[in-house]
């Protein structure tokens, strides 16, 4: 029988090391946070204050992950960059993602943060709803808005196209001719014509049928069939995020004031307020299914809505655009 060989203190001491190091990069490894690119959808404001209340709270590194939010802009093409593998989520909206499918771009949505989207119209005091637009006023329009909701309001209130004027993000026209009407956001143009002392009515989209999701979480299906784990925990860590965002702004606040100086405290505030009036977050399905959620009823009405306004070809496989796999039973209750 041959001797076992027995080891010198030295080499014995050596083995030692190098199992415990060994061991240790093992265990290091396993316990490192997935790292994840989430690209938002313009300047960092209180719209996507959710995610970076995950970042600011350790929401996502609880869940394992090691988060970078960056921000988009009016030069930034979010689905290019989220096509090419230079972020892993996106910050989407129904059109766009259904449109890229349209286009051979397997893009899918993965949550919803907002169960209406916040898109809506300004006007001045004399218009009483949507339907008094019809009546000799001008509608500042984006060139964005003009492939999404502006076929929807002309459709449904019978404005014609020589209605529409181009919107410039400038405030000035419409402070300026009481016959304008202009696109806008309760968190962003009503702070602002309200700092300049302007009376204003404003008319949400979504309370007359206007049937998308706002501020969604889109990746890629590769993605999504490659690392389910990690989509859900990211759903899940945003959710979290928008629950506690809401509870107590702070801590994202001050992320986003340093990612964009221009946004101040008192518009921060007032964006906030205006996220809770609207319920645009624990609203909808969101109050009983949790934050987040989303339906294959409410997904069918947009594909239905973008057919009927030549907007999508009908053949267009809808049920491409979204997945509610993660969302069904998230349960992040308001």
């Amino acid at each position: 029988m041959k001797s076992i060989p027995v080891l010198q203190p030295a080499r014995r001491a050596a083995l030692a090391f190098c199992l415990v190091t060994a061991f240790g990069a093992f265990a290091g490894n396993a316990a490192a946070a997935d790292k994840v690119t989430f690209l938002t959808s313009w300047y960092a404001q209180a719209e996507h204050g959710g995610f970076y209340q995950a970042v600011a709270e350790g929401i996502y590194r609880k869940h394992g992950l090691d988060v970078t939010i960056r921000m988009g802009g009016p030069q930034v093409n979010g689905m290019q960059l989220l096509a090419s593998g230079q972020a892993d989520f996106f910050m989407g909206y129904d059109l766009q993602v259904l449109k890229s499918v349209e286009q051979g771009i397997p893009a899918t949505t993965v949550a919803a943060s907002f169960q209406t989207d916040a898109q809506g119209m300004m006007t001045h005091t004399d218009v009483k709803g949507l339907a008094d637009l019809k009546n000799g006023k001008t509608v500042l329009v984006s060139t964005s808005g003009r492939t999404t909701w502006w076929p929807w309001l002309k459709a449904k209130y019978g404005l014609t196209e020589a209605q529409g004027r181009p919107y410039t993000f400038n405030l000035q026209p419409f402070l300026a001719d009481p016959d304008l009407a202009q696109q806008a956001y309760p968190s962003s143009e009503l702070f602002q014509a309200a700092k300049a002392g302007a009376k204003t009515n404003f008319y949400l989209f979504a309370k007359d049928g206007y049937p998308p999701y706002g501020t969604t979480v889109v990746a890629m299906q590769k993605l999504v069939k490659e690392k389910p784990d990690l989509v859900a925990r990211f759903v899940r860590a945003s959710m979290e995020g928008w629950k506690s965002y809401l509870a107590n702004p702070a801590p994202a606040n001050a992320l986003i004031k340093k990612e964009n100086p221009n946004m101040k405290d008192d518009q921060l505030a007032y964006a906030v307020g205006k996220l809770k009036e609207y319920s645009f977050v624990t609203g909808g399905d969101a109050a009983q299914q949790g934050i987040g959620t989303m339906t294959d009823a409410r997904w069918q009405r947009t594909y239905e809505f973008m057919v009927s306004a030549g907007l999508l070809k009908k053949e267009t496989d809808w049920k491409q655009a979204y997945t509610t796999q993660f969302v069904k039973d998230l349960k992040v209750l308001p």
